[in-house]
C-alpha cells in the first residue's frame, strides 16, 4: 500500500483516482478508488464473502459499515434498504471521500460516510455490516467492537468476516467472553474466511 497503512487517517500520497468494474446486488458500476486505501484494485476477497452470505437488510432505520474502505458493503447496503440511512465509518479519509464520490456515480442518497466521532451519540443499528481492520492488532480492533456492538437494536444482528488464519477463532471465543448478553454464532466458512453473526438476544445484552 505504497508504504503507509490504509487506516491512516490522512494517507500521505497524492490522490491518484482510478476507476474499477465491480458487480454489487447483481449489477455492473464503474467506480472509483484510489491508492492510501484498502484494496483499491477490487472488492477484497473478505468482503465478496461477506456480501454472498449475509440475509437481505432491514428495510429500515440505520444501518452501519464499520470500516467501509470506498465503500463496497456501504454501497450494497443503500442498495438493498434505498429507505434506511446507512453510515460509512471509517477513520480514513480518504475512503470517506472516495464513499461520496461513489455515492454520487450510483445516485444512492441514503448513505452518511463519516469519521466513527461523527455518529450520533447513541443512535442504534438494525444491523452491523463488517470487513473489521484485523490488522490494526486486537487491542485498537477490541476497542472497535466495544464501541459498537452494544449499539445493536434489541434483536438485531452484526455479520463480521474474518481470515481464519488471522484470528477469526480467537476474535469468536473473544466475543463470546466480552458480551454475554450477544450470542455469537459461525455461519459460513469459505477460501478461509469466517462469517461471524453476533445477535442482540433483547434487554440483557445491553446490560
Amino acid at each position: 500500500m505504497d508504504g503507509e497503512h490504509y487506516f491512516s487517517a490522512q494517507p500521505a500520497g497524492e490522490l491518484s483516482l482510478r476507476e474499477i468494474d465491480v458487480t454489487l446486488s447483481g449489477d455492473r458500476y464503474r467506480l472509483v478508488t484510489a491508492s492510501g486505501i484498502f484494496s483499491p484494485e477490487r472488492i477484497d476477497t473478505g468482503t465478496q464473502v461477506l456480501l454472498a452470505n449475509v440475509p437481505t437488510p432491514p428495510p429500515g432505520g440505520n444501518l452501519l459499515d464499520l470500516g467501509c474502505g470506498w465503500g463496497p458493503i456501504a454501497l450494497s447496503l443503500a442498495l438493498e434498504s434505498p429507505h434506511a440511512t446507512v453510515w460509512a465509518v471509517d477513520v480514513n479519509e480518504r475512503a470517506l471521500d472516495l464513499v461520496r464520490r461513489n455515492s454520487h456515480i450510483m445516485g444512492l442518497e441514503n448513505i452518511n460516510a463519516c469519521r466513527p466521532e461523527d455518529v450520533p451519540d447513541g443512535l442504534g443499528f438494525m444491523t452491523i455490516w463488517s470487513n473489521p481492520p484485523i490488522r490494526v492488532g486486537k487491542e485498537v480492533l477490541h476497542s472497535m467492537m466495544r464501541s459498537w456492538l452494544p449499539r445493536l437494536e434489541e434483536g438485531a444482528d452484526a455479520w463480521l468476516v474474518v481470515q481464519k488464519n488471522l484470528g477469526s477463532d480467537s476474535l469468536q471465543r473473544w466475543l463470546d467472553a466480552e458480551f454475554p448478553g450477544l450470542t455469537v454464532t459461525r455461519t459460513a466458512t469459505n477460501k478461509a474466511f469466517r462469517v461471524l453473526r453476533v445477535r442482540n438476544r433483547g434487554a440483557a445484552g445491553s446490560s
